[in-house]
């Protein structure tokens, strides 16, 4: 099973083993004769050579060297290990006492010898400064504590940490240079103008090989594999292996546009799909670390979940499936104050278009804290701006990617949408653990044929709105369905509440 692993630090490298395979390539060009107004067919040619382009960047990689050591307990048990209740036990206690305890100390009172555990992990990295500002990925130097800066040509710098931020992975680090040795710096470039087909080039660290360069091109743009709250890297099919991590990610002007950070891979190897995150995710981030040592990302304070087809027909949402439907408000957040209410489709912030979901906390985060930003929203089919001051979002705070009694009655279950329903009692909330502010009605089978069983509809669960109308009996729910029949909607959507009162929308077809 193919599995998406960090592409850093490289074990050291204790052999090497060539073998020589040889490749023959055949390509048949041939147009037939006679045959007038055909074009030959066009094949993609990469630059001739890239050395020129490797000797003006390479200085500016580093290798990093991060170790850890970790003190251990003192052994204090070196003798024989006896189980409770062996026979002469107490006098085994008292010979080994007398040679100083089990620890081997030797008698006289010495004490046992403190042990230490000490790992080391390779990664690459690339200066941004020639003051000596290096950056690299967080987790090649994780909570090492020594950490070294190996220049290309040999000189090890020994790095303290200016900062680092796990969501991005990325870590910056300060070494001083010699005054007489001036360090080689890159810059980085613009991301957003890189396309499917540009070519690049990685250098790093992989094995433990410094210096190492590959060449490929960029496979494609806002990659998200589920990393963490702001995926959004570059894909590449450039050769990228364990080491190589925290290295640069090149276009052919020597500006980095990415940061090499992952691979997806069924062996621990490159196969061609690697991952980068971007000039223009990442130079923010840097900043704030150079600035502040740590990273303020802007809060909007809401739970959020993708917009589907049926969802954006059930919404009334004109253009097709798009934007982030809020499916939670923080009530101490700034959405909450600026009147943003769940069941809204955010579908720009701040001048920026939120295609999906997942858009938006990349695009939120990267807002100043306490800046007043437009959020446009779609409610109820009808477009509104509002006004929103953001917070700021706390290191325990995660992005999230989605008293009254009822009135006694007796328990009645109609059938709806392939759901058995019924009137929330007592009962059904001891049963269930249904929190006593909900309200709604409760789900008591799904028709495993239905597409509420597809979309995780469980029983237990409450079915809040209907059509972002409240409902609070199965008959309302019924009422409700007929209605949406007659305006002829192809779906319903449907506010689902789990026991604990967390919420989701799903739309369910009504044909």
């Amino acid at each position: 099973m193919d599995s998406v692993a960090r592409a850093a630090p490289a074990p050291r490298l204790r052999a090497l083993r060539r073998s020589l395979c040889s490749v023959l390539v055949a390509v048949s060009l041939a147009t037939p004769l006679g045959v007038t107004g055909l074009s030959q067919p066009a094949y993609a040619k990469g630059p001739e050579s890239l050395a020129d382009l490797a000797d003006q960047v390479t200085d500016a990689v580093v290798n990093i060297s991060a170790s850890t050591t970790v003190e251990a307990r003192p052994n204090t048990r070196s003798g024989p290990q006896l189980p409770p209740g062996t026979p002469f036990e107490d006098l085994f206690e008292e010979f080994f006492s007398k040679r100083g305890g089990r620890g081997g100390g030797g008698g006289d009172g010495e004490a046992p010898r403190q042990q230490s555990r000490k790992s080391n992990s390779l990664g690459s990295g690339f200066i941004i400064d020639a003051s000596g500002i290096v950056v690299t990925n967080n987790h090649v130097i994780g909570d090492a504590n020594d950490i070294q800066v190996i220049l290309h040509n040999g000189t090890k710098l020994k790095a303290e940490i200016i900062g680092k931020d796990p969501k991005i992975d990325l870590a910056v680090l300060r070494v001083k240079p010699d005054a007489d040795k001036p360090l080689k710096a890159v810059p980085f470039g613009d991301s957003e103008k890189m396309r499917p087909g540009d070519w690049v080039i990685a250098i790093g660290n992989p094995f433990g090989l410094g210096g190492s360069v590959s060449a490929g091109i960029v496979s494609a743009r806002g990659r998200n594999i589920e990393s963490g709250p702001y995926d959004n890297y570059i894909q590449t099919d450039a050769a990228i292996n364990k080491g190589n991590s925290g290295g640069p990610l090149f276009n052919m002007n020597g500006e980095v546009i990415g940061i090499n950070t992952a691979i997806l891979s069924p062996t621990g190897g490159s196969v061609g799909i690697g991952f980068a995150v971007p000039s223009a995710t990442a130079s923010q981030v840097i900043d704030q670390l150079r600035e502040f040592g740590e990273v303020r990302r802007g809060w909007l304070g809401v739970r959020i979940q993708n917009v589907d087809d049926a969802t954006a027909e059930a919404l009334g949402l004109k253009g097709g499936a798009r934007g982030a439907l809020i499916a939670g408000v923080d009530e101490k957040g700034p959405a909450k104050v600026s009147g943003l209410e769940v069941g809204d489709v955010i579908t720009k912030f701040n001048g920026t278009a939120v295609k999906s979901s997942s858009d938006l906390p990349r695009i939120v985060a990267a807002t100043p804290v306490g800046k007043v930003v437009e959020v446009i929203v779609v409610r109820k089919g009808a477009e509104t701006t509002k006004s929103v001051t953001l917070g700021r979002l706390e290191d325990n705070e995660k992005p999230q990617l989605a008293n009254a009694r009822q009135p006694e009655a007796e328990s009645a279950v109609r059938q709806a949408l392939g759901l058995n329903l019924s009137n929330l009692t007592d009962d059904l909330r001891r049963r269930y653990g249904i929190k006593d502010s909900l309200k709604g009605v409760v789900v008591m089978r799904v028709d495993p044929n239905s597409t509420a069983a597809d979309k995780q509809i469980k029983p237990g669960e409450l079915i809040v709105e209907v059509g972002q109308e409240p409902v609070n009996s199965p008959a309302e729910v019924t009422k409700r369905v007929e209605q949406l029949r007659k305006e002829n909607r192809k779906s319903a959507l449907l506010m689902v509440a789990s026991a604990s009162g967390d919420v989701r929308f799903v739309a369910l077809g009504l044909e």
